[in-house]
This record gives structure tokens, C-alpha cells and sequence, in this order.
């Protein structure tokens, strides 16, 4: 008598309803509203199926490069000056900051104070290298490693801001990825308009309120004559062309809680913004000391307004006013509330996939999989009679079921590679029944009893079968780490067939030949 455990009967009966009920909403209207207590979870489409818009963009290293020198110009100024030595030409040549210390007798001390310039890099050294140059030169420039880790950070920081706009934007299921040390990619089902989506994730969205350095004439900021601790931005309020203006910041964005599109007194459109405790503090200090003097509200080194400060301002809110519309102020609201890009973006490479190649992907990728299922199930019915060939027919179905349960589950995409993972799963399982049948078959051919010989078929086919599939997931593992967007859709399918295909061999078809056989008590296999 073939054994029967309890535990065997009730994990397939689980995984088989698990697989049923998280796989029915995908075949439901979208309409229908499930109760709560059902799984509402449905398979989302990827951008070649749904269609919609593709982004490579690449972090502008040599952007970060050059602001990291320019805070680190800033950085000596006030090091040198807290420790009272006296220096000039203060600036970046050649990559590099360089200063010149006035007096000799101080270069021992600024070079101990510029040391501890920088950050602690893993080697315990600081990312600042300090040298010095002929007539009393400090140079201070940046290590590679340093480079390097500040690249990857602005990556990973960015794929994070990137992925709170997009939400903003109410698209769902949108896909952000590293791609290789300085490139992420954005795919973005059901945007049908890149330049939008370009708008709005690809602005850095640096917001500075910088004082306005009222000393200098109109001739002064045309021909850039401003001091060394200024700097003149050009200007989109319509009053002038251009400021000059402090460069240290009074607040920055990343101080902001919140913004949002509002309109002004006027009915203007206009933005509000609030700060936490210390940009508050901050800007209520510098607000209550320079009043009736400028400041400047600065988006990504332009000038959007400089009003006049007429009163304190010390409840840590505000408003942005400009040359704004509707649909600017409120796209301005959500970049700040996402926070500013570490680094500027470049777009390498754009594409759109309509709608309807999606949708024709879809029909031709479902068509493909029935034709197979049906070829398969003919296969089957042909080879191994019509009881175990529907016994296998019946295993694929609950096979099927899972991996759509599973993937729905998880929340995957399906992508047109994935669709072709799927059909390589259903060949996949089939093949698994092929070699347990055909074991069964030697061992009846053998002389062993029915059940014996079924007993003996599983076992030993269940060795060829754990070996093939455990090296097709350890490939699909390796495609899944190192390959980006449909390699990767691909490898998540075929990793979850691997697991229901094997389940599905060594369980679920181990359990409908056994029920059967309990059922009929045959002295031969029809096999």
C-alpha cells in the first residue's frame, strides 16, 4: 500500500488554494471589489506589456565633483578663520582648492587645521588630501575612493527621491534600478509622456534662501565684480536679471517638512513651505536681524523671488512667490517635498512603448502560452495514456496557479521575458512528469508490482529532478543579481517555476497518482 501522510494531503490542498485565490483577482474585472479579507493583490503589467515610459539617466559625477569643491572652498574660509590666520585666493584650480597662507609663520598651523578638513574614510585617513606649493600654496584635493563613494551614494540616495516623485505622481508599480556604478533606470508602466516624467524626476530640486549682498551695483553683478564670499545668479523674478548673493545659505531645503501648492494674497499661484525646529530657528534668526534687508529664495542656482524681509519670521513657515502657474507651483511642491537630488541627472536614453504594442505583446504572449499548453497536454495524453497523462495536465494547472499567486503576491512584474520564463516553466514541469512516468514505466517493465513500481518511480526519478532544477535556479539567481529589467523579470519568473515545478512534480502529482491508485487498485498501469 503506497503511503499517504496527512501532512503530504493538507500542504498540497494549501498550496493549491493559496495559489487559487491569490491568482483569481487578476482574472476578475477591475471593477469587481473584493471583501477585505481577500487577497486584492493582482499581477502588474511592465512596460512592454502595459506600455508606458523608459529612462536611463546617469548621475553627473563631475557636477558632484565640482560642488564638493566649491563646499570645500567654503569649508577653508572659515577653518582659516577661526584660527585667525590670515590667507587670499581662496579658489578651485585644477581640481583642486587652493589658498595662499600670508604669513609663513602660520603654514604649521593651517595645514593642522586644514587636515581635519573632509570626512573618515574606512582606512581611517581622511577623503582631503592636503599638500603644499611654491609661495605658500595649500593645496587640498579629493581622494578617488572618495569620488567613488560619494557617486555611489548619490545613486542610491537619488533611486530613493526618484521613487517618492513618481509616487507623487500616482503611477503605480514603477521600476527604479542601479545600472552599474553611475546609471539608474526608470521604467515607468502607464506614463505615456517622458518629457513630463523628465520634468519632474530630472530636476535636482536644490532649494537655498541665501542674503542678498545690497552693497553691490547693478555694473558690479553684470560684469561679475562681486566679493569673494558672493555670487551672482541670474534671476526669474522679472525685477533683475541677476543677484548678487551671500554664498553661505541661511536654510536649506533639506530642512523643509512639508510643501505645498497654495496662491498668494494677490491669488497668485504661489508655494507654502514649513521648516522643522532647527531650519525655524535658523530662519527666524536670520529674519529677525536683517529686516528691511534682501534675501533670496534660490531653486537649482536661479533666483525665483528676493523679497524684502519686513518682520521676523519665527513660526517656521513661509511662502515662495514667482512667475508661477498652477501646474508649476504644485510640481514645485511635490520636488520639495521629495527632497533635492544629491547630484544633477543626465538622460542617456529615453523610449516610449505604446499602449497598443503592449497590449499586443500581452495577446500574442497569451496565445503563445495556450498553444503550448495545448501541445503539451496532447504530448502527454499521447505518451502516457489518459490517466496519467491527465494526471499531469492536472499538476501543471496547480502549477500554473502558484507561480501566478506567487508572483502577484509578491508583487512582481510581468514583462515579455517573463511571459517567455513562464512557457520555459510549463516545458520545465512537463519534463519533471516525463522523467517520474517514465521511471514508473522501467520499474513495471521490471517485473515490480503497480505500487512498488510507483513508489520506486518517484524516489528515484526525484534525484535527476532536485539536479536539474537546483542548477537552473542557481542561473536564474546569477541572471537575477547581475541583470537589469527584463533579464531580471525573466529570472523572477523562472525562479518562482522552479520552486511550484518541483513542488508540483515531487507533491501534487505524487498525491492524484496515489489517490488514484487507491481508488482503482489496478494489477497494471495504464502508462
Amino acid at each position: 500500500m503506497l503511503p499517504l501522510p496527512r501532512w503530504r494531503v493538507a500542504l498540497c490542498i494549501a498550496a493549491a488554494f493559496l495559489g487559487l485565490i491569490f491568482t483569481l483577482p487578476n482574472f476578475l474585472p477591475a471593477n469587481v471589489t473584493l471583501p477585505g479579507y481577500v487577497p486584492h493583490q493582482r499581477l502588474s503589467l511592465g512596460l512592454d506589456l502595459q506600455g508606458g515610459s523608459y529612462l536611463l539617466l546617469e548621475v553627473d559625477t563631475a557636477a558632484l565633483k565640482a560642488e564638493r569643491l566649491t563646499n570645500l572652498v567654503e569649508d577653508v574660509r572659515t577653518s582659516l578663520r577661526e584660527q585667525q590666520i590670515i590667507f587670499s585666493s581662496p579658489g578651485v584650480v585644477n581640481g583642486a582648492v587652493s589658498v595662499r597662507i600670508n604669513d609663513a609663520t602660520q603654514m604649521n598651523a593651517a595645514l593642522s587645521a586644514l587636515r581635519k578638513l573632509g570626512a573618515p574614510l574606512a582606512t581611517g585617513a581622511r577623503d582631503v588630501i592636503v599638500s603644499t606649493g611654491p609661495d605658500q600654496q595649500v593645496l587640498l584635493s579629493l581622494q578617488d575612493q572618495a569620488l567613488t563613494a560619494d557617486a555611489a551614494k548619490a545613486v542610491d540616495q537619488s533611486i530613493e527621491i526618484l521613487r517618492k516623485r513618481i509616487d507623487s505622481l500616482g503611477t503605480k508599480e514603477p521600476a527604479i534600478q542601479r545600472q552599474g556604478t553611475d546609471r539608474i533606470v526608470v521604467e515607468v508602466p502607464g506614463e505615456s509622456d517622458p518629457e513630463r516624467l523628465k520634468a519632474v524626476i530630472g530636476q535636482t530640486a536644490k532649494l537655498t534662501f541665501q542674503m542678498v549682498d545690497e552693497t553691490a551695483t547693478p555694473q558690479d553683478i553684470a560684469t561679475n565684480h562681486v566679493l569673494p564670499e558672493d555670487v551672482v545668479l541670474p534671476s526669474q523674478d522679472g525685477y533683475a536679471p541677476a543677484y548678487a548673493l551671500q554664498r553661505r545659505s541661511v536654510v536649506t531645503g533639506e530642512m523643509l517638512t512639508d510643501a505645498q501648492p497654495s496662491f498668494d494674497q494677490n491669488g497668485r499661484p504661489a508655494v507654502s513651505f514649513r521648516f522643522n525646529g532647527k531650519g525655524a530657528q535658523r530662519f527666524g534668526d536670520a529674519t529677525s536681524q536683517n529686516i528691511g534687508h534682501k534675501f533670496a529664495i534660490v531653486l537649482d542656482g536661479k533666483v525665483l523671488s528676493a523679497p524684502v524681509i519686513q518682520t521676523a519670521i519665527t513660526g517656521g513657515s513661509g511662502e515662495i512667490t514667482g512667475n508661477f502657474t498652477v501646474k508649476s507651483s504644485s510640481d514645485l511642491a511635490l520636488l520639495l517635498r521629495s527632497g533635492a537630488l544629491p547630484a544633477k541627472l543626465n538622460v542617456e536614453e529615453q523610449r516610449t512603448v505604446g499602449a497598443q504594442l503592449g497590449a499586443d505583446s500581452v495577446r500574442a504572449g497569451a496565445l503563445a502560452g495556450i498553444i503550448a499548453m495545448i501541445l503539451i497536454a496532447a504530448f502527454m495524453g499521447l505518451a502516457y495514456g489518459g490517466v496519467f497523462g491527465g494526471i499531469a495536465i492536472v499538476g501543471l494547472v496547480i502549477n500554473m496557479m502558484m507561480i501566478f499567486g506567487a508572483m502577484s503576491f509578491t508583487g512582481a512584474a510581468l514583462t515579455l521575458p517573463g511571459i517567455a520564463g513562464l512557457i520555459l516553466t510549463i516545458a520545465m514541469a512537463v519534463d519533471a512528469n516525463v522523467l517520474i512516468f517514465e521511471r514508473i514505466r522501467d520499474e513495471e517493465r521490471a517485473g515490480r508490482r503497480p505500487a512498488l513500481a510507483i513508489e520506486t518511480g518517484f524516489s528515484r526519478a526525484a534525484v535527476s529532478i532536485w539536479d536539474a532544477n537546483i542548477t537552473t535556479m542557481i542561473a536564474a539567481l546569477i541572471l537575477f543579481q547581475f541583470g537589469a529589467g527584463p533579464v531580471r523579470g525573466f529570472a523572477w519568473t523562472l525562479s518562482i517555476g522552479v520552486v511550484t515545478s518541483v513542488f508540483s512534480a515531487l507533491m501534487i502529482t505524487r498525491l492524484l497518482v496515489v489517490l488514484w491508485f487507491r481508488s482503482h487498485r489496478t494489477k497494471s498501469l495504464p502508462i
